[in-house]
């Protein structure tokens, strides 16, 4: 049985060419790019090549981009680095819908003394921009860090006028980019965020590898000590491979960005439109106008998403409920919550993401299954509506 992978935004395959990029640093090339000796030299050369590659792919400087583990320690290095140096005085904000990898460190700020503000969102999944401009409001130095796309929703939030209003109270400014990285462009040089985070297992590069965007004159405290490398920014010995990956997943991003956007979003929108037109009380959490084009949530009343998903795997389907960071919970995504979805819908939401290597055949394989599995549930279902949906199992 074929997979059918639409859980991208979880995480991506490596691209062959990226992993073909790699290879040789597993092997002959395994100097410390950091020793004086030529035979690490030569690997140094590496790692500033693909350290230009990533700067150029968001209009930055190399001087401004630092290697990490993941998204998660760039987020972690960005909130607990702004604050540690600008004290527990400072307020932080944040929003309702972060991925927890952003309200977790906000969060234990808020334990630590620190004050923590989370603004709402709307019915869509838009940030509320008055809520957020009177947090802003009143003395003393402020951190703000938003994301500027939607982890389980694609919803992409107005990061031009965040920017500009955090800029004009005077705050820190961090954006978790996570999964907007290799689906739109990123130009820090016209959008002046402080810090930016991106994690290249979601662009098509391997897992263990990040990037922290720190801009020139932005200060902040070291997060990982023990070394010089990354100009003492981070300590630890380079992942060479895994950076050199990455410098290769920017490179081919970059070249079919436009290309493959307007390919994501045919496939997604016939996708969605099929399930709305083919399971009835469907509908699609969040802004449709303003989101990723590779990403759609789907709730299916009456029915639970976990059930959607065993079901769907049985048959090589790959999705998820919300974020990969918080399966095995049962309670419903926060998300999804914040976003006020009915209680009818809030258990049975489905988040479909694509990528380059998802094809039409195996969009017309969903909607083939989909609506006999949607009806298999609600008929089991104690509330359940499936009388409208002729097909069986």
């Amino acid at each position: 049985m074929n997979t059918i992978y639409f859980d991208n935004n979880a995480t991506t395959c490596v691209a062959p060419e990226v992993r073909d990029a790699m290879l040789p640093f597993f092997g002959d090339l395994y100097g410390n790019p950091s020793s004086m000796h030529a035979f690490g030299g030569q690997v140094a050369k590496f790692v500033t090549g693909a350290r230009e590659k990533i700067a150029a792919f968001i209009n930055a400087e190399p001087s401004e981009i630092i290697f990490t583990s993941c998204g998660t320690e760039s987020d972690n290095m960005a909130i607990h680095g702004s604050a540690e140096l600008l004290g527990p005085q400072a307020k932080v904000i944040t929003s309702r819908v972060e991925h927890p990898a952003v309200l977790g460190p906000c969060r234990r700020l808020k334990d630590m003394g620190y004050r923590e503000v989370e603004i709402p969102v709307d019915t869509v999944g838009q940030l509320d921009l008055e809520a957020f401009r009177e947090a802003l409001k009143g003395h003393g130095p402020a951190i703000v860090s938003l994301m500027w796309a939607n982890n389980e929703t694609g919803v992409i939030f107005p990061m031009e006028k965040i920017v500009e209003l955090a800029k004009e109270a005077g705050a820190v400014v961090h954006s978790d980019a996570v999964q907007v990285a290799g689906k739109l462009p990123i130009d820090v040089k016209k959008l002046p965020v402080d810090m930016l985070s991106i994690s290249g297992h979601k662009l098509h590069a391997p897992k263990g590898i990040g990037i922290f965007y720190l801009r020139r004159g932005t200060r902040l405290k070291t997060f990982m000590l023990g070394g010089h490398q990354e100009n003492g920014r981070r300590g630890g010995t380079e992942n060479v491979p895994y950076i050199v990956g990455l410098g290769k997943a920017v490179e081919l991003a970059a070249a079919n960005m436009a290309a493959e956007s307007r390919d994501l979003t045919r496939l997604r929108d016939k996708l969605e439109n099929g399930l709305l037109a083919t399971c009835p009380d469907a509908r699609v959490n969040g802004d449709r106008a303003h989101r990723l084009p590779n990403t759609t949530n789907m709730s299916f009343e009456y029915i639970e998403g976990e059930a959607i998903l065993y079901h769907m795997s049985d048959l090589g389907i790959c999705a998820s409920t919300g974020s990969a960071c918080a399966a095995g919970s049962l309670e419903p995504s926060h998300v999804i919550r914040a976003m006020g979805v009915p209680f009818t819908a809030v258990h049975g939401s489905v988040r479909f993401s694509l990528s380059r290597y998802n094809t039409e055949a195996e969009v017309d394989y969903v909607l083939e299954h989909m609506p006999k599995i949607v009806r298999k549930l609600r008929d089991l279902s104690p509330f359940g509506k499936g009388d409208t949906l002729p097909v069986n199992l």
